[in-house]
């Protein structure tokens, strides 16, 4: 399973549109994203123009209160799965550098039997994303994924696989188009 999700704005429209030279974020993400199963797209501004925009094995699901911050968007997404999913990749798009490598590096870390796992991706030791959330912890990142914390507070009280992937990109998300 895979959770792309983010809806900010401040490229004067949602994140998910923004294009700095290769196309909008939300298809740059999916393709990082190529090869996983069940990819859901939290839509939340301009839901419908960013769900056109999405190949035909993708679902979106909309966040009304997608202004209330990145939680209710994970929430949202979490609340999509199939309850038989192992895990949750979860991926923003708002980070245009991360590549594919990236995310097969936190799924090859976490093996064959992630159920029980938590693992992430840190850039040169900071924390970043894709963040995988190993099935058992589902329940716990929902209850705890508020505001603009997501997943954070429930990461910083558990035990998580930290995989470096700071030779591939550099992690950060982008809150502005350069320039600006």
């Amino acid at each position: 399973m895979l959770l792309a999700a983010g809806s900010g704005r401040r490229f004067g429209g949602p994140k998910a549109l923004a294009d700095t030279g290769d196309g909008p974020w939300v298809l740059r993400a999916l393709a990082t994203l190529d090869g996983l199963c069940d990819r859901i797209v939290v839509v939340g501004a301009a839901a419908d123009r960013v769900a056109a925009l999405l190949p035909g094995d993708v679902t979106a699901v909309h966040n009304p209160d997608h202004a209330g911050g990145m939680g209710s968007s994970l929430r949202v997404g979490l609340g999509a799965l199939d309850p038989a999913v192992d895990a949750a990749v979860v991926m923003l798009v708002d980070l245009p550098d991360v590549p594919p490598a990236a995310i097969r590096r936190v799924v090859d870390a976490a093996g064959p039997q992630p159920r029980g796992l938590l693992a992430r991706a840190t850039y040169r030791g900071a924390p970043g994303h894709p963040v995988l959330i190993g099935a058992d912890h589902l329940a716990g990142v929902l209850a705890a994924a508020t505001g603009d914390r997501g997943a954070r507070d429930y990461l910083a009280a558990h035990p998580v696989l930290a995989v470096e992937c700071g030779d591939l990109a550099g992690g950060m998300d982008v809150d502005a188009p350069p320039g600006r």
